[in-house]
């Protein structure tokens, strides 16, 4: 019947990336559950602790950074001196060693470090199988055309400079800078994970919506106007299972923004992004400058006021020198 409808041309073609696109999105969905099993065996590692008493997890802030991993591998290794344990403690761990030896006394039953070795075990596993993914989505991202010229402009600063937790081992923003000809991480939100992820799921062409509005229609983000006579009814968004909008509003999420405005807005700076090469500026440190250069000035004039002076403006040539 669907058949029987496109042929009428009655139904549009559902969406879909080209080849390369799609390559990418599997090796990234595909590193996404491998991720996915490595944390549960990680949370496994923390249950194995617990039952050995050991309270790492409340000394540490992640088991799995270099403080934990170490104490962790330790104890795998037979190791049971709280004082020894507490020897690996690393210096960028905010916790004292004396707090950390306190914590690593619990017992050593047979049950619970063989639990605590298979899921360290296990846990390694995932992570070198995440690394080979990596290397193969390194190779996929490369493979879609090239849109910016030959005399691409350098990469922009880094908004944030901070490791994203699970991020891929090679660099991201440099690669998605060499496909799209702009940096997606420059806008509010988006981090080189999620753009990547964002990239994956939606490609690099852009042109089967015309316009933002049509593409935010697509992705559900749009709110539907219910009019009765020339009333305007309250509606709601449409649901959607689609990966590129939870995306949307995960980046919107992540700027302390959870509504589906600040989504819509995310969506309209990508796709200007993507389909027209836009550059994203940020006005919000320009304009918070401008508003406390006008705060400052005002301040002035009106203490110049209250002593019987006014402030006058300097000439251009004095006030460059």
């Amino acid at each position: 019947m669907l058949r029987q409808l496109h042929s009428y041309g009655l139904l549009r073609g559902s969406f879909r990336p080209e080849a390369e696109i799609a390559t990418l999105r599997a090796y990234m969905r595909q590193r996404e559950r491998l991720t996915e099993y490595a944390a549960a065996h990680n949370q496994h590692m923390q249950k194995a602790l617990m039952e050995m008493n050991l309270q790492l997890r409340h000394v540490v802030s992640d088991i799995t950074g270099a403080t934990g991993m170490r104490i962790i591998r330790a104890i795998v290794a037979g190791e049971r001196d709280p004082e020894v344990l507490a020897g690996f403690w690393d210096v960028r761990c905010k916790s004292s060693m004396d707090t950390i030896r306190a914590a690593m006394v619990g017992n050593d039953r047979a049950e619970h470090v063989f639990a605590l070795t298979q899921s360290l075990q296990l846990s390694d596993f995932y992570k070198v199988q995440i690394k080979t993914c990596d290397r193969r989505l390194e190779a996929a991202e490369g493979a879609p055309t090239i849109r910016a010229d030959d005399d691409l402009a350098p990469l922009p600063k880094a908004r944030i400079e901070v490791t994203q937790h699970n991020a891929p081992s090679f660099d991201v923003r440099a690669a998605l800078n060499g496909v799209l000809g702009t940096d997606l991480t420059q806008i509010h939100g988006l981090g080189p994970s999620l753009a990547l992820k964002l990239l994956a799921e939606c490609g690099t062409d852009l042109h089967a919506w015309k316009s933002a509005k049509h593409s935010k229609s697509w992705l559900c983000l749009a709110l539907g106007n219910k009019i009765s006579g020339v009333k305007l009814l309250p509606s709601r968004r449409r649901r959607s299972s689609s990966r590129a909008a939870a995306l949307l509003r995960l980046a919107a999420v992540t700027i302390g923004r959870s509504n589906t405005a600040s989504a819509r807005k995310i969506a309209v700076l990508c796709y200007n992004a993507i389909r027209h090469g836009m550059a994203y500026q940020d006005q919000w440190a320009a304009a918070y400058d401008e508003r406390h250069r006008q705060r400052v000035l005002s301040n002035l004039q009106r203490h110049a006021k209250t002593l019987g002076y006014a402030l006058a403006s300097m000439p251009q040539e004095l006030a460059v020198s």
